[in-house]
């Protein structure tokens, strides 16, 4: 039964992107308990500190080597070749897991020696105790890209086969293993357990996926076979990715960089609020974008450009129709979600209001994070893998140049942080500059959106409609979702004045539920009685999902289609 399970193909965007979205709920959920688990032991100090920042080289090695070929490269050329010939395909797979090992391993091994060099330039700020302890910690996550690389070529497999619901399960295994080390590795070996369950995540991330990939026909090639001459396009369509993904990677090395300088804490502060403002992205953004991928490169190989168009003009609508809303209640509920999630031990009422002010700057930026994911997906299933890269990189760009600015040059005026701390109620000044790292996080977002709209426009005549068509349903689901917002606000305003002071863990979480259930009341009741677009479209999506449409056993690649009704552009 449970093998049964595993291994049934998802044929709908509908159906896959419940499944995903409902797994990684379930993940998030699990990173929301390990973060929960982590802040108590901690606080927002130096030993998370260091533990985020160990992060940022297996990171980056993982991101150029292998991150950008799965999503970019192999999934296209793997279905390409497989609806032409299967035992070829299969070399192809075969080939690809090979080099990704040899890789991976090649440059981890480098890297662990050169770690002494490359820490100070990730955490100048450090001292030197702390600088050795990441050291410490980097090399031991260095497993982390090795065991995340090899199950990346399985994820590429399952993701191609629209076997979406065993490929859903490995990030909830990788957070299992982190939460593991937390609670148990912790206490024995210190802030390095941490270290050593990121290690034992990323291995459970590969070891849930790969018996069925090998159930679905891969297997490894013979040393004679071991390059492919496809390998070659793998490489030409993930150059461009990996460059993307290695500027963001950058990104992130240049904020912890900026945050190492800052108040102890800083980095800290930054990283919790920004997992917290991934939720929405991850279950909506994230997991349409990953359902819809295999539909429009089938939809491109074939020639089917309406339904190309008619697919992806679907799910932006309805992604944008579900995450504006909640970029509006994160920013709301910003104090309350931070309490709740976070509010444990060590974690104090000054973490907690600093966190929900990097928190609300995040959300400014969650409905573009959202979108963007999905709009590349649209240029990857056409091989095009420059022009997301092109759009990522000026927004990366201008993520350092605003991070820069308003840390070094803004926010050392007086003025603006005594402003700040007033507003979010921030009793230690030199705190309040890390607000600055994720306001131009997002500002970036929102730029690095908007030319990949830009640049779609621009790309095809065809494309203007959908275009069009975006930016009407954005001004009417923007105003409906303030509308909602007020709302909320309202409501805790309310329920604030009749129970007064609300200070305890059941209080908190009952008030910002209720206010996020009338929010969403009004949000969907104007959406139905305006007869909103998006609000038909995630309606339709429901039903389907609801009569059991676009599960089925395991077919032939060449057979798996989409079930979804086309519309008319």
């Amino acid at each position: 039964m449970i093998g049964k399970i595993l291994n049934k193909t998802t044929t709908s965007i509908s159906a896959a992107a419940f499944i995903l979205g409902g797994s990684v709920l379930v993940s998030r959920v699990l990173g929301l308990l390990r973060d929960r688990i982590l802040a108590g032991m901690f606080g927002a100090g130096t030993e998370l500190d260091v533990y985020f920042s160990a992060f940022r080289i297996p990171d980056l090695i993982y991101s150029i080597i292998i991150g950008g070929a799965i999503s970019s490269a192999f999934i296209p050329v793997f279905i390409s070749h497989f609806t032409k010939n299967e035992k070829e395909a299969w070399k192809v797979a075969g080939s690809f897991f090979y080099i990704a090992a040899i890789g991976l391993f090649g440059i981890t091994s480098i890297v662990f020696f050169a770690m002494p060099l490359i820490v100070p330039l990730v955490v100048p700020g450090f001292d030197t105790e702390n600088q050795a302890i990441t050291i410490t910690m980097s090399r031991i996550m260095l497993l982390s890209p090795l065991f995340l690389g090899l199950s990346a070529v399985f994820s590429g497999i399952l993701h191609s086969f629209k076997k979406f619901f065993v490929y859903s399960l490995a990030p909830i295994f990788y957070n299992i293993g982190i939460i593991i080390g937390a609670v148990y590795f912790t206490p024995k070996f210190g802030v390095e357990g941490l270290a050593w369950g990121v290690a034992l995540g990323a291995f459970l991330h590969m070891a849930v996926q790969a018996p069925v990939s090998f159930r679905s026909g891969f297997h490894l090639v013979s040393i004679k076979d071991i390059y492919h001459p496809a390998i070659n396009r793998i490489l030409k369509l993930m150059a461009p990715r990996a460059v993307g993904l290695a500027a963001y990677q950058v990104n992130l090395w240049v904020i912890t960089a900026i945050a190492s300088t800052l108040a102890a804490g800083s980095l800290t502060v930054f990283t919790l609020a920004n997992n917290i403002h991934y939720l929405p992205i991850g279950i909506v953004g994230l997991s349409f974008a990953t359902a819809l991928f295999p539909n429009l490169s089938h939809s491109i190989s074939e020639g089917r450009y309406k339904e190309y168009i008619g697919e992806l003009s679907r799910t932006l609508r309805s992604v944008l129709f579900l995450v504006m809303p909640m970029s509006i209640l994160f920013f709301v509920l910003r104090a309350h979600i931070v309490r709740v999630v976070l509010g444990t031990g060590q974690f104090s009422w000054e973490d907690t209001r600093l966190t929900a002010a990097a928190l609300g700057a995040f959300s400014i930026g969650i409905f573009a994070y959202a979108l963007s994911p999905i709009i590349s997906k649209a240029f990857y299933a056409k091989e095009n893998t420059i022009t997301p890269v092109i759009a990522s990189t000026i927004g990366m760009v201008t993520n350092v140049f605003l991070s820069v600015l308003l840390i070094f040059v803004v926010f050392p005026r007086d003025g603006i942080l005594r402003m700040l701390a007033r507003l979010f109620k921030i009793e230690n000044l030199p705190d309040v500059a890390v607000i600055g790292l994720p306001v131009a996080f997002s500002i970036s977002g929102i730029v690095s959106m908007l030319l990949l709209f830009w640049f779609f426009f621009k790309e095809d005549e065809r494309n203007k409609m959908l275009v069009s068509d975006m930016l009407r349903g954005f001004v009417r689901v923007s105003v409906a979702s303030l509308a909602a917002g007020v709302v909320g606000w309202s409501t805790l305003q309310i329920f604030a004045y009749f129970l007064g002071p609300i200070d305890t863990f059941i209080l908190i979480f009952t008030q910002a539920g209720f206010a996020t259930l009338m929010a969403f009341a009004i949000y969907f009741i104007i959406g139905y009685t305006l007869h909103f677009e998006e609000f038909r479209v995630i309606i339709s999506m429901i039903r389907a999902k609801l009569n059991k449409e676009g599960i089925e056993e395991q077919a032939p690649l060449e057979r798996v289609e989409s079930h979804a009704v086309e519309e008319e552009i």
